[in-house]
C-alpha cells in the first residue's frame, strides 16, 4: 500500500503465528514484573503467538536482564526478545544508574544482534506510577515486539 506520494510502505504485520518469542523479566520489584509479564504473555496469545514458541527466562534484577538477552539472542532460537522489569526511583544515585546501564545494554544487543528487543523495564518515581502502567506497557512489548520480527523478515 503506497500512503505517501505514492512510495511503497512496507504493511505492519502483528501477527504473531510462528514467532519465537523469548522473554527476561527481572525478580525486582515482582508484583510489578508479573503483571507486565501477564499482560505481555495474554497479548502474545492475543496476537496468535504459541505458548510452545515462548520462552521465559527470570533474573534478580535489570541489570541481569542484558545479559541474558544477548545469550538469548546468541542462541539463533528467537524471532524476537522481551526486556521486563521496574526500576523505581529510591532516594539514591542508584536509580540512574541502573536505568542507564540496564537500558544501554538493552539497545546495545539488539543493535550488535540484529534481533528486535521490545523494552519494557519500567522506571518511574514510584510504585503507583509502575502498577498504573504495568498493564498497557506489557501489552505493548508483546505489539511491538511482533511488530518489528515481522518488519525484519519483510526487510531480508
Amino acid at each position: 500500500m503506497a500512503r505517501y506520494d505514492n512510495i511503497p510502505e512496507f504493511e505492519t504485520d502483528l501477527d504473531g503465528r510462528g514467532l519465537r518469542v523469548g522473554i527476561v523479566m527481572s525478580r525486582f520489584n515482582q508484583d510489578v514484573c508479573e503483571g507486565l509479564l501477564s499482560a505481555c504473555t495474554a497479548e502474545l496469545l492475543r496476537l496468535n503467538v504459541s505458548p510452545e514458541l515462548m520462552r521465559i527466562a527470570t533474573v534478580p534484577g535489570a541489570l541481569e536482564i542484558p545479559l541474558t538477552l544477548q545469550a538469548m539472542a546468541r542462541s539463533g532460537r528467537f524471532d524476537a526478545l522481551i526486556a521486563l522489569g521496574a526500576v523505581i526511583r529510591g532516594e539514591t544515585y542508584h536509580f540512574e544508574l541502573v536505568s542507564n546501564e540496564m537500558g544501554s545494554g538493552i539497545n546495545r544487543v539488539g543493535l550488535d544482534t540484529g534481533l528486535p528487543i521490545a523494552n519494557g523495564v519500567l522506571t518511574t518515581e514510584d510504585d503507583d506510577q509502575a502498577l498504573a502502567r504495568m498493564q498497557e506497557k506489557g501489552a505493548d512489548c508483546a505489539r511491538t515486539a511482533i511488530e518489528m520480527a515481522k518488519l525484519l523478515k519483510q526487510l531480508q
